[in-house]
């Protein structure tokens, strides 16, 4: 069927001046009123999302997105792909995707290289510290403590003569890497010793992590990859020789049958697109992870019905990480009827608050 004939765009639908009938008339600005949001004690984030509603600019689109991520994990018949770009581990984020993942939201992952890293060392007992942002910022672990005198320069000169890295206000010291390393070589690598699709590896990765986690007895959670290998949920990571993840599988390569099937993975990920009966897709950040979810529909016949993205980037430069979903829209990545929401903001505040309130109003409501 047509657009035209789906919409009605004859003389009998057309307003007396002849404007199309979707033309705005003056009935509608009328009809929605903006409200002054209201906060209390005792509130819970579902509350507080629906009080964003009532507001206008960035609040109505969180509580849109939450709408529409809400629907997505309330109705059983959506297949949820997930695509998390960014710092999101290492900034602390991670433990989000993996209740998601444990509690049957997230089908399919898509996520990069460095996630996975940091997913890992934590995975095996490393950690990420609190840490300073600029040299002249108060330690976070010391109110009292006097900021240092040094330049940025000189901080991150520093920084490198301690061996620790910094990823803006997180620092990580460099011995968790040594320690990853040998993870890999002792525990991975060895039960993959032939050519594999990197959705293959990464299961290997979360197999790994899951055991390393339970026998060094670490407090901190087994993690995304791991979750993952024991729910069955596949991870992509196509861009993984864009971390210390793949220098890492690149070294052990050159003196074993190891590799990657770069391709393996488009057609198990477009056989789960194409067996959905409805898709979502939630989209955390841009980059590879991103189009690499959205760009799955470009290769079956349908397009997916919901999409939300939580993106700190503005789509008047034109690129992919701050694209909005109507752009891809336009790609044939989304459904002309999908339901779909953009939100502009830092991730590491949108998401916990999007997903949590969306979780509530699923749980509240019967679709």
């Amino acid at each position: 069927m047509s657009d035209e004939h789906e919409h009605g765009t004859d003389e009998s639908e057309a307003g007396s001046d002849g404007e199309d009938a979707h033309t705005p008339h003056r009935e509608e600005f009328h009809e929605a009123p903006i409200g002054h949001a209201q906060v209390r004690s005792g509130m819970t984030v579902g509350d507080l999302a629906t009080e964003y509603g009532k507001a206008g600019i960035g609040a109505a689109t969180v509580d849109r997105a939450v709408d529409v991520y809400a629907e997505m994990l309330g109705r059983e018949e959506v297949t949820n792909f997930f695509g998390l770009a960014g710092a999101m581990v290492p900034a602390g984020m991670r433990q989000i995707a993996v209740d998601l993942i444990r509690d049957g939201h997230i089908d399919a992952l898509v996520t990069t290289g460095a996630n996975l890293t940091h997913d890992a060392i934590e995975a095996i007992g490393g950690k990420h510290h609190h840490g300073r942002a600029e040299p002249h910022d108060p330690h976070p672990a010391a109110a009292d403590a006097e900021p240092t005198g040094e330049t940025p320069r000189e901080h991150d000169e520093h920084l490198r003569d301690e061996g620790v890295d910094r990823i803006y206000n997180v620092y990580l010291p460099q011995e968790h890497f040594a320690l990853f390393e040998s993870h890999l070589r002792d525990n991975v690598f060895p039960a993959v010793e032939r050519q594999v699709s990197i959705q293959e590896f990464t299961a290997e990765l979360g197999r790994a992590n899951a055991e390393q986690n339970a026998e060094r007895d670490v407090d901190e959670d087994a993690g995304i990859a791991a979750a993952a290998y024991e729910n069955d949920v596949p991870v992509y990571c196509p861009a993984i020789q864009d971390s210390v993840l793949g220098i890492q599988a690149w070294i052990y390569s050159q003196t074993s049958d190891f590799g990657l099937d770069a391709l393996g993975d488009m057609t198990h990920l477009s056989d789960l697109a194409f067996e959905a009966d409805r898709a979502g897709a939630m989209v955390v950040g841009g980059g590879v992870p991103k189009n690499y979810v959205l760009q799955t529909m470009l290769t079956i016949p349908d397009a997916y019905d919901y999409a939300v993205q939580l993106t700190m980037d503005p789509d008047h430069t034109g690129g992919l990480s701050g694209a909005t979903l109507d752009e891809a829209r336009s790609w044939g990545k989304l459904e002309k009827s999908a339901r779909n929401a953009t939100v502009v903001g830092d991730a590491t505040i949108t998401l916990p608050l999007v997903v949590a309130a969306a979780r509530e109003r699923a749980a509240e409501r019967d679709f």
